[in-house]
């Protein structure tokens, strides 16, 4: 039987893990990680996957019976076809991203999940009917076509852990690899570190699924830029580009925006990179509803210049170029039923501000060192600058905008004028960055003359080529497992 080790234990991991036993290998999961998921980035996600699909029967299938046929509404979501999962893909990269492995993704991206589904993995609807029974996003201000994990990243880990448990995989957690070498036969020795010592793993085959370099400071600063060593990791500790460090020295290829990541909107109070307990509730994604300053209370981007979903990965970066690094989301009372739950979770490291009043909040900012009068004159000059040709609607891109400010807001802009306000103190989170390695449609990890490299895989965050400049919400799981579930059934196939 031959033998395939897979390094990292996260969504693609654990795909391709599956999908080489699945095809006769025998497997083995290094994870830096403990054995509860929570070493990889995907512990850490929303749960949410993107995925074409033509028609509601389909999604049914995955999630169960919708009971929302009739609702007003629907028809806005009655399909989202692979041409409109490739268009958008497209557009937000620039049309820069790889577009056979967008092609390749997108095509598999309902055969994935449906596989996904059938391991045991649960899926939600995206979709909701709200108080007035209109069908709408389960995030306001959101687009295209998505289903959820229930209990978000620790749901999906724990699923897939247990659809492991189910198989004869070896999952090995708390194992460092620290080198890759091929043997004479043409098979790989593992070079590894644990608390118990040294180890060597023989295989014919490894699947590299072990992320980018966002956890390490100097690689990040060198590649994406100075300041970004002071980004908060949202996510794992482990993705220090080890993996992409051994794939060079067997002479891969590197591809993709190398000086480009996917960078949110953190909340300061955020805790230590791998926290199990932080998940992904410092998220603060319902900027498009209201405006953020910066320390010297001016406006700095477009909050609304479209859906969040492809947005919100891109801000970040705004933010870092900020002075100090950090920023203020602010609402008012409007904007209450548009935020997302995250807002609303109960812990003491949430930077919130409240007051009454618009000159309170300014106060008490004042307090953490914004610019109060600037504030204030910033938001005055916004709401006077809030045009009324069109309704507010917080799940279309609606056209509610401003005019004739340095930033004006595109979408969903209302006065800031009902007490109480909100404001919500904001960094930039890293999540994962956009450079590593070239494969090809079998996720087989190429060379700079475009060979294979006989026996090495990647699936992943460690796979370069699908993102430039920023980011469609969901593709990230959804690739991971496309190319995992390839990655892993080729890799089984070769090294037989």
């Amino acid at each position: 039987m031959s033998r395939v080790v897979v390094v990292g234990g996260g969504n693609a991991g654990l795909s391709a893990a599956l999908s080489a036993a699945d095809t006769g290998a025998d497997v083995v999961v290094l994870d830096r990680g403990d054995a509860d998921g929570s070493g990889s980035d995907s512990y850490f996600t929303g749960g949410l996957f993107r995925v074409a699909y033509e028609g509601l029967d389909m999604l049914e299938a995955i999630v169960g019976p919708l009971g929302i046929d009739a609702s007003a509404g629907i028809d806005a979501f009655a399909n989202y076809s692979e041409a409109d999962f490739l268009a958008d893909w497209g557009r937000v990269t620039g049309y820069r991203c790889d577009a056979d492995l967008a092609d390749l993704i997108v095509s598999n991206s309902y055969d994935a999940i449906r596989w996904l589904s059938d391991l045991g993995v649960p899926f939600l609807s995206g979709i909701v009917v709200d108080a007035a029974g209109r069908a709408r996003h389960t995030r306001p201000g959101w687009h295209g076509g998505f289903v959820e994990v229930s209990g978000a990243g620790p749901g999906l880990m724990s699923a897939l852990l247990k659809a492991v448990g189910k198989t004869d995989i070896t999952v090995e957690n708390g194992v460092e690899v620290r080198e890759l070498a091929r043997t004479a036969e043409g098979g790989y020795r593992v070079s590894t570190r644990s608390a118990a010592g040294e180890q060597v793993y023989e295989a014919d085959s490894v699947v590299l699924a072990c992320g980018g370099f966002q956890a390490d400071p100097e690689w990040r600063t060198r590649c994406l830029g100075p300041g970004w060593d002071l980004a908060r990791v949202r996510a794992s500790r482990y993705n220090t580009g080890r993996g992409i460090q051994m794939a060079r020295e067997l002479g891969a290829a590197m591809h993709g925006h190398w000086s480009g990541c996917h960078a949110v909107a953190w909340s300061v109070g955020s805790r230590e990179a791998g926290d199990p307990n932080a998940n992904h509730i410092f998220e603060r994604e319902s900027y498009p509803f209201g405006i953020t300053v910066n320390v010297h209370g001016r406006r700095f981007i477009d909050e609304a210049s479209d859906f969040g979903a492809y947005t919100y990965a891109r801000y970040g970066r705004e933010i870092l170029r900020q002075d100090q690094q950090r920023a203020w989301q602010l609402f008012d009372a409007q904007c209450e039923p548009q935020l997302m739950d995250e807002y609303r979770v109960k812990n003491p490291e949430a930077a919130r501000i409240r007051a009454d009043t618009l000159e309170q909040l300014a106060g008490k900012l004042a307090d953490r060192g914004v610019a109060a009068e600037q504030l204030l004159a910033t938001v005055a000059e916004f709401n006077a600058a809030v045009t009324d040709d069109a309704e507010f609607n917080p799940y279309v891109k609606d056209g509610r905008r401003t005019r004739g400010l340095e930033f004006d807001k595109s979408n969903w802009s209302r006065p800031l004028t009902e007490g109480p306000f909100e404001a919500y103190e904001v960094t930039c989170g890293i999540t994962f960055t956009f450079g590593g390695l070239r494969v090809n449609e079998n996720a087989e990890v190429l060379d700079y003359d475009g060979s294979t490299i006989g026996g090495l895989y990647a699936c992943g965050e460690i796979v370069g080529g699908l993102y430039y400049f920023n980011y469609a919400s969901g593709t990230g799981l959804t690739s991971g497992a496309v190319l995992g579930r390839r990655a892993g059934a080729h890799a089984a196939g070769s090294a037989r």
